[in-house]
């Protein structure tokens, strides 16, 4: 078993409020992909993250150092658990504070979307939907049967009832899918899309950074778009400064802190890193901002998109 990464004597800075635009809490027993056989995954070897992941252990990581406000995002739960699942959240929130906002799951291809919404926004704090559209050649990293489930018709169907609701859809994808994501934008653009984990960069040859620099870009134009600065160990499974400041600099080069947020994506990167860690190697990408366009980062957008 991989060891849980130690905690890190970095000095913490809570001067600055911030919100966690992307974070999970689990319960192993309802979360199939933990509690079933292991097998490959798009961030490695994961027996560590084998168990609950309460709100209790969440806030511990995450308060003491700023977090004032956060976004919880699904995990996948059993087929036709998704109500479930928002509701335990929503009964998590009512209880402890936190989290603020909800993405939930909901199969945007389902002839009983427009039900599934409404029984998920019985719940205060939802705002959001996600369904995982990523695909790769690599079986590890491919989530979605098809890289053009977003083209289909039954889905944009599912999608323009998220819109009429006013939740935010996750857009989680790689490069490959950048050019059909941005025609999807277009084609909504009342709906609000966050783009997950930076665009997920996960070839760092020159061809690879050129190919995720012009999808960024063109992402970008769209202003219906946001992203979060998350999930920047996936690939390397480390966290690394030298690494993610790229990434986030070019980010923001491109979308704007008015259009850009912070998310530590635990506890998924708690299997190589510490909160202190990461959030000091976030920060690390934001030493050209002025204090209004940090705060922008770290808080404000987040509060505008998921209206917390």
């Amino acid at each position: 078993m991989q060891d849980t990464p130690a905690l890190s004597t970095a000095p913490v800075a809570t001067s600055e409020p911030i919100i966690d635009a992307h974070h999970h809490i689990w319960r192993l027993d309802k979360t199939p992909w933990l509690n079933g056989p292991v097998v490959p995954r798009i961030f490695g070897a994961y027996e560590p993250l084998r168990r609950d992941y309460p709100i209790a252990e969440y806030l511990a990581d995450a308060v003491p150092l700023g977090v004032v406000k956060s976004v919880y995002v699904q995990v996948n739960v059993a087929p036709g658990a998704e109500v479930e699942e928002v509701e335990w959240v929503q009964a998590i929130a009512d209880q402890h504070g936190f989290p603020h906002g909800i993405v939930g799951y909901a199969d945007l291809s389902s002839a009983q979307i427009a039900d599934t919404l409404d029984r998920q926004l019985a719940c205060n704090n939802l705002r959001g939907i996600r369904q995982q559209l990523h695909w790769h050649k690599l079986p590890a990293y491919c989530f979605s049967a098809r890289p053009d489930l977003m083209n289909d018709t039954a889905w944009r169907a599912g999608l323009r009832e998220v819109g009429k609701r006013g939740l935010v859809f996750e857009l989680q994808v790689f490069t490959s899918q950048m050019i059909d994501s941005v025609q999807l934008a277009r084609d909504f653009p009342g709906v609000t899309f966050v783009l997950i984990h930076s665009g997920m960069l996960e070839d760092r040859t020159e061809s690879g950074w050129a190919r995720w620099r012009e999808g960024m870009s063109e992402l970008a134009s769209c202003p219906n778009i946001y992203t979060k600065l998350s999930g920047l160990g996936t690939f390397e499974r480390r966290c690394d400064q030298a690494l993610w400041k790229p990434v986030i600099e070019e980010t923001l080069a491109l979308f704007g802190p008015s259009r850009t947020m912070f998310g530590s994506n635990f506890p998924i990167e708690k299997l190589w890193t510490c909160y202190v860690d990461l959030l000091a190697a976030s920060r690390g990408g934001l030493g050209g901002l002025t204090p209004a366009e940090r705060h922008a980062v770290l808080y404000s957008t987040a509060q505008q998109v998921y209206r917390l």
